[in-house]
């Protein structure tokens, strides 16, 4: 089935581009169709099991964003269910009946939350809160709705800005997040359950009784605060709050457990909460000791529910990413579902009944699945791959492994061409991926601004290296990167880049790296410390880390990896450093970076593309102006990949082509 309007295009290569806006390109079309690739997400099935409300996010070209609506599927053709003009439609629940379904959506009035019968029609507004909604939960009955809602700015913020201009004060003038709580068609205003300035509150949960609420909060908005967040539970008819899990490091995502009696949670404890395991635990309800239940399983458990069945979630195995059931009393762990290879997010019906999934596999896109209660495997109910039915052969993907220079196991994804003769020698494209705990997969389409779909096209390979430091190896596989940033990471993309040489497939005058953020550092790294590539592209990267950890807004992953603070250690920041080493500085570089990038700031693009002029080195920067750390609307990810195109077109295949900027 066809559930939206299909742009086909060719899979022929085109060649060297040089464009005006107005001129018609078959290359920008190809880009331009990746980019309006309709994808599924955030499955929700109905109470009954019959119907599934999905996320379906497409590009809105004349608007220039990307637009989110919910999508129904069960009874028929899959059909959209909402539509909010200028907007999208987000965060959607079922109510426990499955009489309507409730979402946020931002239609003149501050985001609010509507409900909308499933068979369609107008969606009617419930609440009408100052400042607007982040999110929202259904009780067990239906007949109240808890949200959490940003304070409006102080009284005196007003008189602050027309007395003294406007300006922040850094770690201070925070706007906390609190819990309020509705009831759903009697008209009446909301009342609300948490305040003050101590905490900002997270995600939340409703007690089986409806009586209270768990919910995770940190001491300020900031992003540092994370390593810091505790549980509370807030009493629903007094606005009672009493700590419940306020152990060292991060305790987030509380999951009552069916009778009542236990909240499950995620801890960080003592380990490191960005290279280090979580584990899941639980407490006692009304308060005591917390017992972790996951210490034997070696990777970050993402929970998804708790039934009679037991407790289920989700976590990478290398490249694949299985749900999980535990058994909440013994801790036993066996896998529930590895079909399809990469799940994305699960969905389970109450009393661990039908559920809803998304997921994909090496030859589809995501796709939404339902899996009865008691079926051996989930039954697909969308058909987004229909949209790159047309598009040809897409070329091949598997998981290769090789030794790095300290003879770690490295795994990566390798991507090639259709027609791939292993006999030939082919260009090879370095594609890192960010994090560091990320974790690239099998993919038939992805690429972010690389359009790594054309250069298999055009016979190159497409490497995806799951260097030291990513998820879905373990958690002493995640730290071999500790003090070690970007020296390890440069030893396992260059030893898979030297293992591909020397099996005779890849042209060794033709290699190229690209990344962004952590892959864009990496990518930095590589350009200051290794003459192996015709050329690099820097996607939001770190380019010192003195300037990186004075300027991000999480300081504390820079001393959770480098282990000191540049004035007690200079020497590792030096180290790890591409600025160090930019006088070996040799390979063109193309520096990408977004204007009010906060988390990876531009003084970084700046240095870089500095110290590689005056050493010499052909580079070019291009900032993206209004963007933050990834480049979010469609025109500009079509210029980011164009741009990338461009620039390993001239180096790797000697395409003559001014840039398409000019």
């Amino acid at each position: 089935m066809r559930l939206l309007s299909i742009l086909a295009i060719t899979a022929s290569f085109a060649g060297p581009v040089a464009l005006s806006a107005e001129e018609p390109s078959p290359v920008l079309d190809r880009f331009r169709a990746q980019i309006s690739l309709a994808s599924v997400g955030d499955p929700r099935i109905s109470p009954d099991g019959r119907l599934i409300a999905y996320a379906v996010t497409t590009a809105d070209w004349e608007e220039n964003r990307f637009d989110q609506e919910i999508w129904l599927a069960g009874e028929g053709e899959p059909f959209p269910l909402t539509h909010t003009p200028g907007g999208s439609s987000t965060g959607h629940r079922w109510a426990p009946d499955g009489s309507g379904l409730g979402f946020l959506a931002d239609r003149g009035d501050d985001t609010q939350i509507y409900r909308i019968r499933p068979r369609g029609g107008e969606a009617e507004r419930l609440t009408s809160h100052d400042g607007g909604i982040r999110s929202f939960r259904f009780s067990p009955d239906g007949r109240r709705i808890a949200f959490a809602a940003t304070d409006p700015a102080p009284d005196d913020f007003e008189e602050r800005l027309e007395q003294f201009g406007d300006y922040a004060v850094e770690d201070a003038d925070f706007r906390m997040t609190h819990l309020w709580v509705v009831e759903v068609d009697d008209g009446a205003e909301p009342r609300r359950l948490t305040e003050g300035d101590g905490f900002t509150v997270g995600t939340f949960a409703w007690s089986p009784d409806g009586r209270e609420i768990a919910f995770d909060h940190t001491p300020t908005p900031q992003v540092n605060s994370s390593r810091d967040a505790d549980i509370s539970v807030v009493e629903v008819a007094t606005g009672s709050v009493r700590p419940l899990a306020a152990h060292p490091g991060r305790q987030r995502g509380p999951v009552w457990s069916p009778d009542g009696g236990r909240i499950l949670f995620s801890t960080s404890g003592t380990a490191s909460p960005y290279y280090g395991n979580s584990e899941l635990a639980t407490i006692p309800a009304g308060g005591g000791d917390a017992r972790i239940l996951t210490a034997a399983f070696d990777e970050n458990p993402s929970p998804v529910a708790w039934n009679e069945d037991g407790v289920f979630f989700l976590a990478s195995q290398r490249t694949a990413r299985p749900l999980f059931r535990m058994d909440p009393e013994s801790g036993e762990v066996t896998r529930a579902l590895d079909t399809p290879e990469m799940i994305g997010a699960v969905d389970i019906g109450p009393n661990g009944g039908a559920m809803a999934l998304s997921g994909s596999d090496r030859t589809t896109v995501a796709e939404i699945f339902r899996r009865p209660r008691g079926a051996a495997a989930p039954e697909r109910v969308t058909d987004m791959t229909a949209q790159v039915a047309d598009w040809g052969d897409l070329g091949g993907r598997e998981v290769i492994r090789w030794e790095s220079e300290d003879g770690a196991e490295i795994e990566g994804v390798l991507m090639t061409p259709p027609g791939y003769d292993p006999g030939a020698r082919h260009p090879l494209m370095v594609v890192i991926h960010g994090g560091p705990t990320g974790t690239s997969r099998p993919q038939l389409v992805g690429g972010y601004v690389y359009p790594v779909l054309e250069w298999l096209q055009k016979g190159a390979l497409v490497l995806m290296p799951n260097y030291r430091g990513s998820a879905g190896y373990g958690a002493e596989f995640r730290a071999l990167n500790v003090r070690n940033l970007g020296v390890g990471d440069a030893w396992d993309v260059l030893s898979g880049v030297e293992s591909l040489v020397e099996q005779g497939v890849v042209d060794p005058d033709r290699v190229a790296a690209m990344g962004w953020s952590q892959g864009g550092y990496i990518s930095a790294f590589l350009t200051t410390t290794s003459d192996r590539f015709r050329a690099i592209s820097v996607g939001a990267g770190i380019s010192n880390w003195m300037t990186y950890y004075v300027n991000t807004d999480i300081h504390a992953f820079t001393l959770e990896y480098l282990k000191a603070t540049p004035w007690d250690d200079p020497g590792i920041y030096a180290r790890t450093s591409p600025m160090t080493t930019i006088r070996q500085a040799r390979t063109p570089t193309l520096i990408q970076h977004g204007e009010f990038d906060a988390r990876v700031p531009t003084p970084n693009a700046y240095e870089l593309y500095q110290g590689l002029q005056d050493v010499g080195v052909e580079t070019r920067l291009i900032i993206y102006k209004g963007f933050g750390h990834g480049i979010t609307k469609p025109r500009e990810r079509l210029a980011a990949m164009l741009h990338n195109w461009e620039w390993f077109g001239r180096h790797l295949w000697g395409e003559k082509a001014e840039p398409t900027t000019n």
